[in-house]
């Protein structure tokens, strides 16, 4: 499973009148296989920092490689390998609040429908009774609570078995039981080698779990630490 680097990362948005940079000459290297907390208030750079580690957002100086491949440097046959070695689960909800679970999930055109049914549907059913949420294939995201959607995406992003998940502060607006689902799982995932960046602002569960915890401040990595709780700097 591939390694994650980022060496001098830095990022600048602009905006009308000033520029903001969210991520400052950052340096991180994440292991195949490892667990990984991103801690930091609102607005510190970590959703940043998972769009760049996915390849969605190119750094304006430094460089993110995948193994010994520079993510801003793919050509379209490798970009298209992308969605297969990353599952994200983004900050903002992706499913389409209209559109049942099933066809949310489904990864086949529309007009491969009958295809899709035969060779995504055990997947699917799968994935989502490992997060929970078994039999709700033909429901809509408008008749489920945040918590419920939540676990949906995070079945779609393990639909296809990758060997990294990104997770943008997936715990937010769930209840501690659900909460600890999640990571009951995403141990288990982790020992069976799934490599975990996680930005969560679930200070105990972090504090239990005890992982590698990397916190940032306004875009500065200022503590990485192993085995580490929620705010540990050295």
């Amino acid at each position: 499973m591939p390694t994650i680097r980022l060496e001098h990362v830095s990022k600048v948005f602009k905006g009308r009148r000033h520029k903001f940079e969210t991520l400052r000459d950052v340096n991180l290297t994440i292991e195949q296989g490892e667990f990984v907390f991103l801690i930091g208030s609102r607005g510190a750079g970590s959703t940043t920092l998972l769009n760049m580690i996915a390849g969605d957002l190119p750094p304006d100086d430094g460089n993110v490689y995948l193994d010994r491949f520079d993510l801003d440097k793919l050509n379209r046959r490798q970009q298209k390998k992308l969605p297969y070695i990353f599952g994200r689960v983004p900050q903002e909800s992706q499913l389409v609040r209209g559109a049942t679970v099933y066809d949310n999930m489904c990864s086949m055109k529309k007009m491969e429908r009958l295809r899709a049914k035969l060779t995504d549907e055990p997947r699917m059913k799968k994935a989502l009774a490992l997060v929970g949420m078994a039999g709700c294939e033909y429901r809509y995201p408008l008749e489920m609570s945040i918590s419920e959607c939540k676990r949906v995406e995070l079945a779609k992003a393990i639909l296809n078995s990758p060997p990294i998940l990104l997770l943008d502060k997936i715990t937010d607006r769930m209840d501690d039981d659900s909460i600890w689902d999640i990571f009951h799982l995403l141990h288990e995932m982790n020992k069976l080698g799934t490599t975990v960046v996680m930005s969560t602002h679930a200070r105990q569960f972090v504090n239990i779990m005890r992982r590698r915890v990397v916190t940032l401040v306004d875009g500065r990595v200022v503590g990485d630490v192993e085995k580490g709780r929620f705010g540990d700097i050295v």
